[in-house]
């Protein structure tokens, strides 16, 4: 993975960097605490066993994964398949939803995969969808998230001049 600038991502110093392995308790904690703020009627701790095993054997051996960290502690990450383009998550601490921590996470999901982005969104998370048309996504397909059997759109990101195709959903992203 291409390592990323010390790019600044809000007024209060947030700053990305690698994911590392040090670094696995506090982002799952997030993981955690993002996905309970914004499905409170979903019990996500439930879950916490699964999501863990997931982020160890499926995300941290193939993903790229960039943090923003601000005042010492990880207020965000994203995890981009530089192999499929395919971003599975990008979290944000609940008290930096409306900050730059995404819009920064996104621009550098877009350096590290300048050919494009693909990504599976709830169709109920109007938020996460509004935030994924104000960074140039479009939706390009419908789906069934296999595991939770939500709805949800495929997202796309081509760089400009090149328009998105559809595509079939068959992620496995939570939720």
């Amino acid at each position: 993975m291409k390592s990323p600038p010390a790019a600044r991502c809000d007024p209060a110093g947030c700053r990305l960097r690698r994911y590392e392995p040090r670094d696995e308790d506090a982002a799952v904690a997030l993981w955690l605490r993002s996905w309970q703020a914004a499905y409170p009627q979903i019990d996500f701790a439930a879950r916490l066993g699964w999501w863990r095993e997931r982020w160890r054997n499926a995300l941290v051996p193939s993903a790229a994964i960039v943090v923003a960290e601000s005042g010492g502690s990880i207020v965000g990450f994203v995890t981009l398949d530089p192999a499929t383009r395919y971003i599975d998550q990008i979290v944000v601490a609940p008290p930096h939803w409306g900050t730059q921590v995404g819009a920064a996470l996104i621009a550098e999901a877009k350096r590290l995969s300048p050919a494009g982005l693909e990504l599976d969104v709830n169709t109920d998370n109007a938020r996460a969808i509004g935030f994924y048309r104000k960074h140039e996504f479009a939706v390009t397909g419908e789906g069934v998230n296999p595991i939770s059997g939500v709805p949800v759109h495929r997202m796309s990101w081509r760089p400009p001049g090149q328009s998105p195709k559809s595509r079939p959903v068959n992620s496995a992203a939570n939720a």
